[in-house]
């Protein structure tokens, strides 16, 4: 066993009971004014808006509410936000949902701060002023946004892509499973295999160390047996549930944030594009391909990974599958244009195999061509 491991994470965590009241007073310490961002529903639905409108009211601070991120959050939209918060001159931001809303809240901070940065600028431009502080609650367990520093957002063209780095940190984040109990059934299922995904892809990723496998191979623990259990009923998870899937999503953050993803996520964006398909089920019916090639690459640590789970191959595969039982096909000629644009893309570079695009046109041609 290699011993050797890095880990950068400048986030602090508040976890527990009630860990946004009982830490309210940073927010005196960012300071008087905030532009919250969120989606349309689901930080009012959670409970998270109210219960940090409450403790803004009773700290002095003046707040505005940006809520116009939606799923799969456009480059221009987080632009709008960072230009709504200069002009109400916000010392800092809190991001309040799932992945979207906090990963457009990442980008928020940004363009706020760097008035030259438009939109897709984002990729390319030089940060020049350290962005807003950030504040961040999760109501979904699945993406680990909160603790990592990347940030997934659409381009202009309508294709998704990642922007990460140091300007994409929140300096606090308020770690509440209870704001996920109102999460329906499949967004539940989407959100929790988002989650075995990141930490499958991490633990496998040339990138991985000992540390964040074994932050994966907590995540992976802890998530299996409930997708076990959402495989065989519609019924909601208990609030026990719910809170190991929320913080099993933290964990696979941590395995995320240094060992990144693999093939799954690069070709899961064109099924969510596309075909609508929700991002955690995008991502997961590629896994059993991607879990083959970590086996052959490197079995010991496949087979720590089927312990960590009490599971086969087989029954791992199979759970997935149920799970991503799509209807629908896709053209050739479509599945060649993926082909042309996935070229060099860097998450197959981080995969357990030498995966390029031809593997992944074939990989989808089976899945996909009837």
């Amino acid at each position: 066993m290699d011993y050797n491991f890095s880990f950068y994470m400048p986030v602090n965590i508040f976890g527990g009971n009630s860990p946004l009241q009982n830490n309210k007073n940073v927010f005196s310490e960012l300071g008087k004014k905030c532009l919250i961002v969120t989606g349309v529903s689901s930080a009012k639905k959670s409970g998270a808006l109210d219960d940090l409108i409450k403790i803004f009211n009773e700290l002095n601070i003046e707040y505005s509410v940006f809520d116009k991120i939606t799923e799969n959050p456009l480059t221009a939209t987080c632009y709008e936000g960072g230009k709504n918060a200069r002009e109400i001159n916000a010392d800092f931001i809190v991001g309040i949902g799932g992945g979207s809303p906090l990963d457009a809240s990442k980008a928020v901070c940004v363009f706020a701060t760097n008035p030259h940065i438009v939109n897709d600028d984002i990729y390319t431009a030089e940060v020049k002023n350290p962005p807003l502080p950030l504040a961040l609650i999760g109501t979904t367990a699945g993406t680990g946004s909160e603790v990592s520093g990347v940030s997934v957002l659409t381009r202009e063209n309508g294709r998704k892509q990642s922007v990460s780095g140091k300007n994409y940190y929140a300096k606090y984040v308020f770690a509440d499973a209870k704001y996920t109990y109102s999460v329906p059934y499949y967004t539940t299922v989407s959100t929790a295999l988002d989650a075995m995904a990141h930490a499958v892809e991490s633990m496998f990723s040339p990138r991985a160390d000992f540390l964040t496998q074994k932050f994966a191979l907590i995540a992976t623990e802890m998530i299996y047996p409930i997708l076990e259990k959402l495989s065989c009923s519609e019924d909601l998870p208990t609030e026990e549930y719910r809170n190991t899937l929320y913080f099993a999503s933290l964990y696979a953050g941590f395995a995320l944030n240094k060992g990144g993803t693999g093939f799954p996520h690069g070709m899961g964006y064109a099924l969510t594009e596309d075909y609508n398909v929700p991002h955690g089920l995008a991502c997961a019916v590629f896994l059993p391909a991607y879990l083959k090639e970590a086996e052959n690459k490197k079995p010991a640590l496949y087979n720590e990974l089927l312990k960590s789970m009490n599971t086969t191959s087989e029954k791992l595969e199979k759970i997935i599958q149920n799970f991503c039982d799509f209807d629908f096909t896709i053209p050739q000629d479509k599945i060649n244009e993926y082909e042309i644009r996935w070229e060099n893309l860097k998450n197959f570079k981080n995969s357990p195999t030498e995966f390029n695009n031809k593997d992944a046109a074939r990989l989808m041609t089976d899945l996909f061509v009837r």
